[in-house]
């Protein structure tokens, strides 16, 4: 199985502290990779530096081939990397529609015509077709979650990135989000999963890696590295703190 992303000794410092630590990994073409950790573990920082937000101390970035460490967040988005964020963040003063069409014309460098056929599509797919006129600002969290998948499928992404998408939802919830999740991905889409539920990653991912002061600490089967001791001291040890 080809490697769509390569990261090879990523590290970022914010004075002190060192965020991410010499982490090398790789997602392969067509897998969902979970990612977990303690919190202040690195996670986020890393999502930040593979979409361009952050720029790293040393390391590199390889995508589909390309070195892209020093490309910008823009360049990075066309070249075919989405992401979610934890707290979703869409137009609140813009329809479901509009929002989405935003992401197809902008990020997905569509035709405004083009755009609006994928936003239909994209409505479709993540349940939101019979609310597209909603203003985004009052619609429930679910939903919200639903958009932040939308918006970031819009760009029409080779690989997306989803930060804790199932964070603040109820057991039924998480359940309608994971099997949104899993139509993406039946899609074609690689995708990177940070998450905090262990029902998620044990059900929702092929790999799990586990991130640990910044630092790669195992990666490999989900339920081999969720049962391992050196993982449950960590994560679990934190958890208790």
């Amino acid at each position: 199985m080809t490697d769509i992303l390569k990261v090879n000794h990523l590290t970022k410092e914010f004075g002190k502290l060192k965020a991410v630590n010499d982490l090398s990994f790789e997602v392969r073409e067509g897998e969902i990779l979970g990612v977990m950790g303690p919190n202040g573990a690195g996670k986020t920082t890393v999502f930040n530096l593979l979409t361009g937000v952050f720029r790293p101390d040393e390391g590199s970035i390889l995508f589909k081939g390309v070195d892209i460490t020093h490309k910008s967040p823009a360049k990075r988005c066309h070249n075919g990397i989405g992401r979610t964020y934890q707290i979703p963040r869409p137009f609140d003063k813009l329809s479901i529609f509009e929002n989405l069409l935003v992401g197809a014309v902008h990020g997905g460098k569509l035709s405004e015509r083009k755009g609006r056929e994928k936003v239909y599509e994209i409505l479709e797919l993540i349940g939101l077709d019979g609310s597209r006129d909603q203003i985004a600002g009052g619609i429930p969290l679910l939903d919200r979650k639903r958009l932040e998948l939308g918006r970031a499928l819009a760009t029409q992404p080779d690989l997306i990135l989803l930060d804790e998408i199932a964070g603040g939802l109820t057991e039924k919830e998480v359940e309608e989000i994971l099997e949104t999740v899993k139509k993406i991905w039946k899609r074609g889409i690689t995708i990177i999963w940070i998450e905090h539920i262990l029902m998620m990653m044990s059900e929702g991912v092929h790999r799990l890696l586990v991130i640990a002061e910044g630092s790669w600490l195992q990666c490999g089967d989900p339920k081999e590295v969720m049962d391992s001791a050196e993982v449950l001291e960590c994560y679990l040890g934190a958890e208790e703190e």
